[in-house]
């Protein structure tokens, strides 16, 4: 049988003729077409503005262009083509469905480009100063494009025709029950992000958390590492830093310190003096320390016991072990210079007959 093509123009199917069909497919073809060109030519005139420029701003909207591809196109020109046509109502819903699907999806990931592209930027400032920030600022990130595409998703579910409240309503009961089971691991996340906000401390600082103490070393999602003293790492679920009582020295400009000695009971009233003075040259000497005051404080057990206190111009450990070393140092050795007898337990026992 031979190809009739008037037989197939004159084709009625819907209350559209053959002719109407293929007008409708070469304004599909035409608009595809179109809009690759268009692509195209934006494209070229990009590259050569960024073959001019340092900055990579319109790299990024170049990487962005180059996400649109031609479902979109299709989907566009299909549903311009089939206004053109009398279509069944429910035809019209598919392609209108098809359409507010596929546009919301590269709406989605323009937005998701965008916001990768701006925590990129902050993350490269932020890194360099603290990579704990950067690594919250990545997280919020990730927050942030899980909830562009939930909204989107429950934006393409209403205009299908859905009512979401319910939907929600079971989301929220089901979100409920999974932030349940992981409430240990979320809430550590938070705190994470309120240590961020809040900053009580930062890498580098030198904390007390409880019977532990050291340099934090590095602040994570879910826990934060210590440096001890003794050399030893110390892992603390960021939950129990944001609920508990926190000594930072960081901000502290002077140390105060505050140490006792004792003479032996042997010692006279003017060697008392004396060593009271020597302990106020001995600390005034010394570069980082300023002396508050000495004191002949009590009388012990086994000794004449003073009481010395002075700051530190330091907020370093180190400057005061040092400090505090050069001090005794001096205190002994004008003792021994004086014949002041240092005290040490001792019991004197008197017999009577």
């Amino acid at each position: 049988m031979p190809f009739d093509i008037d037989y197939l123009l004159a084709f009625r199917l819907w209350n559209n003729s053959g002719q109407d069909y293929l007008a409708a497919l070469i304004m599909v073809a035409v608009g595809i077409m179109a809009l690759k060109l268009f692509k195209r030519v934006v494209m070229r005139r990009l590259k050569k503005l960024a073959s001019r420029t340092s900055a990579d701003i319109d790299d990024f909207i170049i990487g962005i262009l180059d996400q649109l591809h031609w479902p979109l196109y299709f989907l566009i020109s299909v549903y311009i083509a089939s206004q053109t046509l009398a279509l069944p109502q429910f035809v019209n819903k598919v392609f209108g469905y098809a359409l507010v699907i596929g546009v919301t999806y590269y709406i989605v990931r323009v937005l998701a480009a965008l916001l990768d592209y701006a925590t990129s930027k902050l993350v490269a400032v932020r890194e360099r100063e603290d990579k704990h920030e950067a690594q919250v600022i990545r997280t919020l990130s990730r927050i942030v494009k899980g909830v562009i595409w939930a909204v989107a998703i429950l934006m393409v579910i209403s205009n299908l025709g859905y009512n979401v409240t319910t939907l929600v309503a079971g989301l929220g009961i089901g979100g409920l029950a999974v932030a349940f089971a992981l409430q240990k691991i979320l809430e550590d996340i938070f705190s994470s992000i309120s240590i961020y906000f809040d900053k009580p401390f930062q890498v580098g600082d030198f904390i007390i958390v409880g019977e532990h103490l050291g340099v934090v070393k590095k602040i994570g999602i879910k826990s934060t590492r210590i440096q001890a003293l003794q050399g030893e790492e110390i892992v603390i679920s960021n939950r129990e830093l944001t609920s508990t009582r926190i000594q930072n020295f960081k901000q502290m400009q002077k140390r105060r310190v505050v140490f006792d000695f004792g003479v032996t009971y042997s010692t006279s009233n003017a060697k008392l003096q004396k060593a009271a003075q020597i302990v106020k040259d001995v600390v005034e000497k010394a570069k980082l320390a300023e002396l508050d005051r000495v004191h002949f404080k009590e009388f012990g057990d086994f000794s004449l016991n003073f009481e010395v206190v002075y700051y530190l111009k330091s907020k370093e450990y180190n400057d005061y072990m040092d400090t505090q070393q050069e001090i005794n140092l001096g205190i002994k050795e004008r003792f021994e210079k004086e014949k002041i007898e240092f005290a040490y337990p001792t019991q004197t026992v008197y017999v009577t007959k």
